[in-house]
């Protein structure tokens, strides 16, 4: 089932917004009909957009999170809030004006997964969302044939331009399926989006390195190269990788 869900991101910061709506876009029940930079907007378009939830941040100038939630619960159409926020503090009140989740920056993958499942479960009461089931072997079309690789043998799966490369300890391959397309697959198993264009097989992590900017780099096992994690999901891949 597609677009099941229509999401409308508000935050007064550029990149906050730009890293949520990038791992909301991962879903493919979900879909981003707009993004606001202040309250004002959000209200706005809100009342224009008639989005299904309104991923919210607390913290801005003027108009505040909270008294947008105040003022969309006003609306005929009423969306659900999720606020996303680095403050924990806020949590209590949040809930007292109905939130449906609060989800603490940087974003944990998984419980913005439990947070797409509530929603879905919201709307949908009947049907809920499928999300995607742990598959053993993926389906790779090339050069005109179909190659059945077991999972657990992928060690990390990387865009390059038009092509996507998956790499196995027996050799590679080059797909045309976008990342998101493989990432939809491979997720449910022991895989973890290290980069916006790398994703890895935790069960073959050998070693973290501190890299700089808060970066660091990954090594797998039986693989000389060292692949870039960006400084975004460092704090969630060692905790996946230590948990």
């Amino acid at each position: 089932m597609s677009e099941l869900i229509s999401a409308l991101v508000v935050d007064d910061e550029r990149y906050a917004r730009e890293e949520l709506i990038f791992l909301l876009e991962q879903f493919e029940q979900v879909k981003i009909v707009g993004e606001a930079d202040s309250g004002e907007t959000a209200i706005v378009k809100a009342m224009q957009l008639q989005p299904d939830i309104v991923f919210l941040d607390i913290e801005m100038p003027k108009v505040d999170g909270m008294e947008v939630a105040k003022s969309l619960s006003a609306l005929k159409k009423v969306p659900y809030i999720i606020f996303a926020t680095a403050y924990p503090q806020f949590a209590a009140e949040a809930f007292r004006i109905h939130a449906l989740d609060y989800l603490l920056k940087p974003y944990d993958e998984e419980q913005l997964r439990q947070a797409i499942e509530r929603v879905g479960e919201a709307l949908y009461p009947a049907t809920s969302i499928e999300l995607p089931k742990r598959i053993d072997r993926l389906p790779v079309e090339t050069e005109g044939e179909i190659h059945y690789i077991a999972v657990h043998d992928i060690l990390y799966v990387h865009r390059e331009e038009k092509w996507t490369k998956i790499v196995t300890f027996s050799r590679d391959y080059e797909t045309r399926m976008t990342l998101k397309e493989l990432e939809g697959k491979l997720i449910p198993s022991s895989f973890f989006r290290i980069h916006k264009s790398i994703i890895v097989n935790l069960a073959h992590v050998i070693r973290l390195t501190p890299w700089f900017n808060g970066a660091y780099q990954l090594e797998l096992d039986r693989r000389p190269e060292k692949l870039s994690v960006s400084r975004n999901y460092v704090k969630e891949l060692r905790h996946r990788l230590e948990g």
